[in-house]
Parts: structure tokens; C-alpha cells; sequence
């Protein structure tokens, strides 16, 4: 980003000092838990939103509209993510970080006071637009007020920040909207963003600064051979406004009976043009090393994401599970993710980055055909619970290797461009997974076979995610 970076510590204090002195070191306190409290809540929501919606779209009669709960915030985020970093680029982090949080707390609360699902999903997309941007923005915050030698570990209190949540949070929503309202998952958190920003707000004197003259916003200093050079920070925002529409578009192809069809294969269409100038050169050609890990991330999240937001459904409208219990079974599937990422991170070295992506992307496909199979055949829901235990170790055992993967694989000159084409692969491969889902599920006449007909597709993209995964070992990439 800019170079007028500011640090609290002086710039005295020994590097060995500053790491034995930790992110919760007098100067770093605050900022620390400010941090963290925004992670954790954003972490939150999400999984709570996905345990509390098959009863609000029961009570808001919003079926139709389901999928686009989802997948609406995800596309609007890739707007706040490319905005946020553009915005950071040439006038620091504070501004996008304060209107970041404004726009997550005014989608909360559109959401939280939602008497129809139409009100919910304008809600959501707001709250998409402001979390993508808060991200960025935090990012870049972390970068500018701590030292590098610091940064492994509040990186790490990052992910502990988002593993806490999966613990508690699908249980802790759905008994909130059991024994309160729904509507109080929201709401609630509302009181709790604005004290975690009130504790990074010191910490923010002084950020501000433009960045190398002659740099494209988006880029690192000095990095004129990245590939963001072939668009320019106005360029790729409009690019990011054009995916966020085409996915949107998708989602409300299936009100249009006579000419539903051809709106959604142009939306597929226009997505995956806009997204080629956000990513690296090759990614949807699969091209060997860096463009297959962005390709396989996207693929992943598509296949994990789009299955896990209706197995709570499932287990409500068929099996008759309180949202509570519903939310356990993510809960399941949260631990074991953390549990695979730890077990890459001590294996380190003795398991090579290709084979830990191609047996997370096998646990993945497999999870997802034990959850069809049980739609299908009618099994215990222990078993689709169970299944989902799988699926997750497999993201966290190839999730963090395809974080280090495109560290790797990537240099000075193109990691500012790199390192969010990994997000917004996350971001659109999900959000374009969920659209395409609701249209299969409204398209079914039961909700059995609309259950079949999703997690078969989730299962179609699971296949080509195990398909590319051994594509990620290349050479080192000049993308």
C-alpha cells in the first residue's frame, strides 16, 4: 500500500522485544481486541445467518428469495473488497475502515427489522458490500500499525477469532431465535461492532498518506508489471460491480418463466468475463501453478458453501430439527476445519502443498455425495452430520496450504494483486454456486427433489475441484 506507515513503538525497541512483547503488548492492547471483536463478529453472523434462515424464510414466506441471502452478500462484497483497496491505496486505511463498519451496522439493521424477505436480502447486500470492505480495510490497518515481526501472531489470533464463533455460534443463534426472535441475531450485534471499532480508533491517528506516485490503486508501491497495471483501480471496481450484478441477475432469473433461462446463461456468462481482469492470467483455463490455486479455491468454497447453507434447511424441513440442533451440525463441521488446519500446520513440510489440496478436495467431494446420498435415499441425518465432519477437515486441511500456495507462487510485484484475486475467487465461486442452487431448488416441484437437485450440483463442482487440485504444483508462476 502507501509508505507513510505509522508504528505505536518507537522505533528503537529491538525486533526480539517486540515479539516477546506480543499483539497484546500496552501499545498494541486495544487495537488487538478491537480487531479481533470485529472478526469475531463478522465470523459470527455469518454462521448464525446460515443456522437461523430456513426459519426465516418459513416465517417470511421467502423460499425463493433463500439463495440470494446468501449469495447477494458475497457478490456485493467483492464491490467493498476492490473499493476498500482502492480507497487504502490512495488515502490510507481509515476512512474505508469507519465506512466499512457503517455499512455492516446498517445492513444489520435493515436486516434485523426485515418484515419481508425482500427487506432481508436488501439488508444482506448491504451487509455483504460493508463486511468485503472491512476485511480489506483491517488488513490494512494490521499492515501499517504492526511490525512484521508481529505479524504471524495477530494473524493467528485472526483465525482464532473465527474458530471461537463455529463453536458457539450456530448454537447461540439458534436458541436466540428460539426463545426471542430471529430478528435478534441482528440486532444483537449491532451494540457489540461499535465498542470493538471505539478500541481501534487511537490506533488510527495518523494512517493516512497517498501512495507512490505513478502507483495503480490496488497495487503495491512500485509495482508497475502487476497485473492490476491492465486495469485501473476504477477499472476493476467497475469490473467487481459488473460480477456483483451478473450474480444478482442470476438469482432472479428464476422469476422469469418465459425468458429465465437465456437471463441466466448470460449472467454465467457475464460473471465469469468480469471476473478474468480480478484474477491471475489462466485461472479459468486452469493453467498449471498459481491460476489453478486461485481456480481450486473458488471451486472449493462453490462446492462446501453451497452444500452447508441448505443442510440446516434439510435437517428443519425434513428431519424436523430445531434450528438450534440444526446448527450443531455446523458446528461439526467448523471444528473439524479447524481441526485440519492444525494438522497441516504440524505436519508442515511432511505433507507437500499438492497432496494436502488433492486429499482436502477429495474430503470435500466426498462429504458432499454422503449428504446427497442421504437426501436421496432417505438415510439417518447422522449421517449427512457426519459427513460434514469429513467436508470440513478438508477445507481446513487445503485452505491454509492454498493461502501459503499463492504467497508462494507469487512476488513483490504481483502479491498486492495476487493475494485478493484468492478472495474474490472465494467470494464468486460461492456466490455463483448459491445463485445457481436456488434456481435448482425452485425449479423442483418437491422439496425433496429440490434437495437432490442442489446437492447434486455441489457435488458436479466438488468433481472439478478434485479435478484441478493437482494441477497447484507448477513452477513458480509469472502470472
Amino acid at each position: 500500500m502507501t509508505t507513510d506507515q505509522a508504528t505505536p513503538l518507537p522505533r528503537s525497541v529491538p525486533a526480539a522485544t517486540l515479539e516477546s512483547a506480543g499483539i497484546l503488548h500496552r501499545d498494541y492492547r486495544w487495537v488487538t481486541l478491537g480487531a479481533c471483536a470485529l472478526v469475531f463478529l463478522a465470523a459470527f453472523e455469518s454462521l448464525a445467518v446460515t443456522t437461523i434462515m430456513p426459519l426465516v424464510s418459513r416465517e417470511l414466506d421467502g423460499a425463493a428469495l433463500y439463495a440470494l441471502a446468501f449469495a447477494g452478500p458475497l457478490a456485493t462484497g467483492v464491490i467493498g473488497m476492490v473499493a476498500a483497496g482502492n480507497w487504502s491505496d490512495r488515502r490510507g486505511p481509515v476512512g474505508p475502515l469507519y465506512a466499512s463498519v457503517t455499512m455492516f451496522v446498517l445492513g444489520l439493521l435493515i436486516a434485523g427489522t426485515a418484515g419481508s424477505m425482500s427487506a432481508l436480502v436488501a439488508g444482506r447486500l448491504v451487509q455483504g458490500l460493508g463486511g468485503g470492505a472491512l476485511t480489506v480495510a483491517l488488513y490494512v490497518v494490521i499492515a501499517r500499525v504492526y511490525p512484521p515481526v508481529l505479524h504471524p501472531k495477530i494473524f493467528a489470533a485472526f483465525s482464532a477469532a473465527w474458530v471461537i464463533p463455529s463453536l458457539v455460534g450456530p448454537f447461540a443463534a439458534g436458541l436466540v431465535a428460539q426463545l426471542l426472535s430471529w430478528h435478534w441475531v441482528f440486532l444483537g450485534v449491532v451494540g457489540l461492532v461499535v465498542p470493538a471499532l471505539l478500541m481501534i480508533a487511537p490506533a488510527l491517528r495518523g494512517l493516512h498518506g497517498t501512495p507512490e506516485r505513478g502507483t495503480p490503486a490496488g497495487a503495491a508501491p512500485g509495482d508497475m508489471s502487476s497485473p492490476a497495471r491492465r486495469s485501473s483501480g476504477s477499472g476493476r471496481l467497475a469490473w467487481a460491480a459488473l460480477a456483483a450484478l451478473a450474480v444478482l441477475g442470476l438469482n432472479l432469473s428464476v422469476r422469469l418463466p418465459a425468458a429465465g433461462g437465456v437471463v441466466a446463461v448470460a449472467a454465467v456468462a457475464v460473471a465469469l468475463l468480469a471476473v478474468r481482469p480480478l484474477v491471475p492470467r489462466g485461472t479459468l483455463s486452469a493453467r498449471r501453478g498459481l491460476p489453478s490455486v486461485i481456480l481450486t479455491r473458488g471451486l472449493a468454497s462453490a462446492a462446501f458453501f453451497g452444500a452447508e447453507v441448505y443442510l440446516p434447511y434439510l435437517l428443519v424441513e425434513r428431519y424436523e430439527f430445531s434450528p438450534t440442533f440444526a446448527g450443531l451440525a455446523l458446528t461439526g463441521g467448523a471444528v473439524s476445519w479447524a481441526a485440519g488446519s492444525a494438522v497441516q500446520g504440524r505436519l508442515g513440510a511432511r505433507l507437500d502443498h499438492r497432496r494436502a489440496v488433492r486429499t482436502g478436495a477429495a474430503l470435500v467431494l466426498g462429504g458432499v455425495i454422503l449428504v446427497l446420498v442421504t437426501t436421496v435415499l432417505g438415510w439417518p441425518a447422522a449421517v449427512a452430520i457426519i459427513a460434514w465432519v469429513f467436508a470440513g477437515g478438508g477445507m481446513g486441511l487445503m485452505y491454509a496450504r492454498l493461502s501459503v500456495m499463492t504467497l508462494a507462487l507469487s512476488n513483490k510485484q504481483n502479491e498486492g494483486f495476487n493475494s485478493p484475486a484468492m478472495s474474490i475467487s472465494d467470494s464468486l465461486g460461492g456466490a455463483l454456486s448459491l445463485a445457481t442452487t436456488g434456481i435448482i431448488f425452485a425449479a423442483f416441484p418437491t422439496t425433496a427433489a429440490s434437495f437432490g437437485g442442489v446437492f447434486a450440483l455441489t457435488v458436479l463442482i466438488g468433481i472439478a475441484a478434485v479435478a484441478v487440485a493437482p494441477r497447484v504444483a507448477a513452477a513458480r508462476s509469472d502470472t
